[in-house]
C-alpha cells in the first residue's frame, strides 16, 4: 500500500521566501483498512505486548458503568458498510433489527465508581517503519492507548497513555489483551489499519508567524479571491494557506500543529524543557471535495462514503488531539491538546 501527497498547488516559498524559516516536514501515517500484526506499526491494531506484563488501566473518576460492546461497535459499522456498498434503499427490515440491537447500551453495575477500565489500543510506530518518530535513547516502539471515555480533563477527552519499548526485548506476546466491558464513546473505538508512512514538508500555522508575513499572506489570499471572484468561469475556491499550503490534515508524526479550535498554545514540561508535537490523532485523512491533500491513489474515491475517515475514530465534532512531549526526554509526562 503506497499513498503519494500530491505537489502543493503552488511553491508558496517561491512567494513569500522567509517562509523556508518555518518549515518543518512531518510523516502522514496513512491510515487504511487491513489486518496488521503484532510485528507492525498500525492504528487499531494488534500491540507487540509481552505476555508477563500487566495490560494498563483507567482508574481516574469519570462514568465507567453504562456504553456499547467494542464487538457490538465494529460489527454495526460491518453493517452499514454493506448498506453503503450495496446502495439502493438502505438497511433491509432485518439489518434494521440487527443495527437496533446492536446500538444497544449495556449497564455494568460492577464498573462503579474507580473500578479499572482496560484501555483500548489505538496505535502502534516502529522506528523503522515511520520515520521522524521521537524516540527516547534505546527504544524503537511507541504503543498509544486510551480509555474509552470522556471526562479526562477540560474540555473532556480521552485519557492517551503512551509507552516506549524496544522491540527486540519482546518475548512472548500476550494472546488477549484485556478489553473494556463497555466504551462510552463509539467514536473511541478506532478500526484496523495498516499505514503507509509519507514525509511532507509543512509550513507553521498562520497564526505564529511573524505579523508582517502574515499580514503579507492575508493580502495575498484577499486578491486571489478578488481574481477568482472576477473570473466568472472558474468555480473553485482560490488556493489558502491554511487549507492547502500549511499543515498537512490526518494522522501525523511530527511536524507543525494545527490551532483552529482554540487558537496558538505553547506546551512547557514540568522539568521546565519546551514540548514539541509527537503525534496528530484526526478524524479525517482530508477535508472538502477538492482536497489538495488527497492522496494520488485516493483522487478517484472522493467523495466516495468513508474513504477519508478509515480509522473511525472522532475527536470532538471532528477535530483532532494532539499529542506533545518533552523536547528533551520524551518519558516525560505528555500533554494534549483537544481541538475537536
Amino acid at each position: 500500500m503506497t499513498r503519494t501527497t500530491p505537489p502543493r498547488p503552488l511553491d508558496i516559498e517561491a512567494e513569500f521566501p522567509e517562509l523556508a524559516g518555518f518549515r518543518k516536514v512531518c510523516t502522514r501515517l496513512h491510515p487504511r483498512p487491513g489486518a496488521p500484526k503484532p510485528d507492525q506499526s498500525s492504528v487499531g491494531g494488534p500491540l507487540l505486548w509481552p505476555a508477563d506484563e500487566t495490560w494498563p488501566v483507567c482508574r481516574e473518576p469519570h462514568r465507567r458503568d453504562r456504553g456499547r460492546r467494542v464487538e457490538d461497535v465494529r460489527e454495526e459499522r460491518r453493517v452499514l458498510a454493506e448498506t453503503w456498498r450495496r446502495g439502493g434503499s438502505g438497511p433491509t427490515d432485518e439489518e434494521r433489527r440487527i443495527l437496533t440491537e446492536l446500538g444497544r447500551e449495556h449497564q455494568v453495575p460492577e464498573l462503579g465508581g474507580n473500578a479499572p477500565i482496560p484501555l483500548l489500543p489505538l496505535a502502534q510506530l516502529f522506528a523503522r517503519e515511520v520515520s521522524g518518530l521521537v524516540m527516547p535513547e534505546g527504544r524503537d516502539l511507541l504503543q498509544v492507548l486510551w480509555c474509552p471515555f470522556d471526562g479526562h480533563g477540560s474540555p473532556p477527552c480521552p485519557r492517551v497513555h503512551l509507552v516506549w519499548r524496544t522491540s527486540a526485548d519482546v518475548g512472548e506476546i500476550l494472546a488477549e489483551p484485556a478489553c473494556p466491558a463497555v466504551v462510552g464513546d463509539e467514536d473511541y473505538v478506532p478500526e484496523p489499519c495498516a499505514l503507509a508512512p509519507e514525509q511532507v514538508t509543512e509550513h507553521e500555522w498562520g497564526e505564529l508567524l511573524p505579523e508582517g508575513l502574515r499580514r503579507r499572506i492575508e493580502e495575498w489570499e484577499e486578491a486571489l479571491w478578488e481574481e477568482a471572484e472576477e473570473d466568472a468561469d472558474d468555480e473553485d475556491e482560490p488556493v489558502s494557506y491554511d487549507g492547502d499550503l500549511s499543515i498537512a490534515p490526518g494522522w501525523k508524526v511530527g511536524g507543525h500543529a494545527a490551532w483552529g479550535v482554540t487558537g496558538p498554545d505553547e506546551f512547557l514540561c514540568s522539568c521546565g524543557s519546551s514540548m514539541g508535537l509527537l503525534l496528530t490523532i484526526a478524524s479525517a485523512e482530508w477535508g472538502g471535495d477538492r482536497g489538495s491533500w488527497t492522496p494520488i491513489e485516493d483522487l478517484s474515491l472522493i467523495g466516495r462514503h468513508g474513504v477519508n475517515t478509515p480509522t473511525q475514530v472522532r475527536i470532538g465534532r471532528g477535530g483532532h488531539l494532539d499529542v506533545f512531549v518533552c523536547s528533551v526526554d520524551p518519558t516525560h509526562d505528555h500533554k494534549l491538546s483537544f481541538q475537536g
